[in-house]
């Protein structure tokens, strides 16, 4: 059985090695002048050399020309598009049917994908953009497993790949005006200001015009309920609930398919995608050695595969709560985050090796650590880890010694070979260059208990058999 393709963000090259070393079968990219991905920290050489690497290990990495151009950016087109010719990346995301048609006619060498900003959601638009020359195109989130198990059926001779984890918009694939409006934003080009999860407050209008602000009091707060009512649901209200924190209608939870994944596996979707462009290594190291080791063990054992041993992994990253999108079909209330649009987890990157001098590590702090604290590596090629205690930290340019320390800077510390509890060889062995550590930092009051609440309503959501869709 041929494999789906596990495939992973890499904001930075830094990001694209961690993903790769984690278990990503492919990598997706771009420069902030080629794609939306105007965060991104690559530039021209970073690529460069990121290509030669992905193509040295036998993977494949993508690059993003997936904006929708105005006139300004169509007078660029030429120079982007020789620039791709030169760094020959597998394949180029493309949203734009002006900008298909240009690397069509202009470069066409190259693979075009199309990306989820075209809103792929039947087997009649795969089939439109295949008879254009497209290898590939990637599914809308808004697709249903029902949905794409027909799209699969009926467009067999073309790439198909699907979101499985991420950031879910509010908007449709990310199509987003209300940046542009609020913030002046392009959601479409990057710039996503994420007003969807700002703090909105309630206010009244008095019918002589006045606007004034409805504070909600504890002596006050039971006196009142707001309801929204469609014209053509008339009857079926739903409830506007702001409180302390605020008021989050837009707030969607972060995608999570893993509890689905067997099923995806199992139609033939030829590349899972995570989203994640600007998140960190930790995130992208976390979430392909899950994905890994849950796609490896279903082609070797689909009958015994259990989704629950994956999840302890994804739940050490800080998340909104996991929904699963539209894979089952109509979205629940158990899909939105009413109460708080923070991330909450109770796990912390704590940094990273960045280099071995010898037998030494030198190791990049992103997160305090105290001494006498246990962190833990991340082994590639598997879900084991190794801890580690210091009780003490040493400065890996002064030297100086130090009881705690923190972040900032590029602060690394020297983590000598008898720090370890096995012997450095084999440590060196399991602790590649850029492996990733993370420390425990339990949540409390309230945020722990949102947090759990939320872990409890995903649990109850995957384990619902009748809203599987069969």
């Amino acid at each position: 059985m041929k494999k789906s393709e596990l495939l992973l963000p890499a904001g930075s090259l830094v990001k694209l090695k961690t993903a790769l070393m984690y278990g990503a079968d492919a990598v997706y990219a771009g420069t902030p002048d080629m794609s939306l991905r105007t965060q991104s920290s690559f530039s021209l050489e970073d690529l460069s050399e990121g290509i030669e690497l992905v193509h040295s290990e036998g993977k494949k990495i993508y690059l993003t020309l997936n904006l929708y151009i105005h006139n300004e950016e169509a007078e660029k087109l030429p120079h982007f598009v020789d620039t791709l010719r030169q760094l020959k990346p597998d394949g180029v995301l493309v949203a734009d049917p002006g900008v298909f048609y240009y690397l069509k006619e202009n470069a066409p060498e190259l693979n075009r994908f199309v990306s989820t900003q075209a809103n792929i959601c039947s087997a009649q638009t795969v089939k439109f953009w295949q008879s254009m020359g497209a290898k590939l195109c990637v599914l809308g989130r808004e697709v249903t497993f029902n949905e794409m198990r027909q799209i699969r059926e009926q467009c067999p001779d073309i790439l198909l790949e699907t979101f499985v984890h991420g950031a879910m918009c509010m908007s449709y694939s990310g199509r987003c005006l209300i940046s542009n409006f609020l913030a002046d934003r392009s959601a479409n080009k990057g710039k996503c200001a994420h007003c969807c999860r700002w703090h909105y407050k309630l206010h009244l209008r008095l019918k002589d015009g006045t606007v004034k602000d409805l504070e909600i009091t504890p002596e006050n707060k039971n006196a009142f309920e707001f309801l929204l009512e469609e014209d053509f649901r008339p009857g079926e209200y739903y409830e506007v609930v702001e409180d302390e924190h605020g008021s989050y209608l837009l707030n969607s939870k972060d995608m999570c398919l893993m509890p689905r994944l067997n099923d995806i596996l199992a139609i033939g979707m030829d590349s899972l995608k995570v989203e994640g462009r600007n998140k960190t290594e930790y995130y992208a190291g976390t979430v392909a050695r899950a994905y890994r080791q849950a796609i490896d063990d279903y082609y070797n054992n689909p009958d015994e595969w259990d989704w629950q041993k994956y999840m302890p992994e994804l739940n050490t990253l800080q998340n909104r709560g996991y929904c699963l999108g539209f894979h089952d079909g109509k979205l629940t209330n158990i899909s939105q985050n009413y109460e708080y649009t923070r991330t909450l987890g109770d796990w912390l990157f704590a940094g990273s090796i960045v280099k071995w001098e010898g037998d030494d590590a030198i190791f990049e702090i992103r997160n305090y650590i105290n001494g006498g604290e246990e962190f833990e590596f991340l082994i590639p090629g598997g879900l084991e880890t190794l801890k580690l205690t210091l009780t003490e930290f040493e400065d890996a340019d002064s030297g100086e010694i130090t009881p705690r320390v923190s972040a900032g800077q590029e602060k690394k510390i020297r983590i000598r070979p008898q720090a370890w509890n096995k012997p450095i060889n084999e440590v060196k062995k399991l602790l590649p260059q850029y492996v990733i550590a993370r420390k425990f930092s339990p949540l409390k009051g309230e945020n722990q208990t949102m947090h759990e609440h939320k872990l409890q309503e995903f649990d109850i959501l995957c384990q619902h058999k009748d809203n599987k869709l069969k």
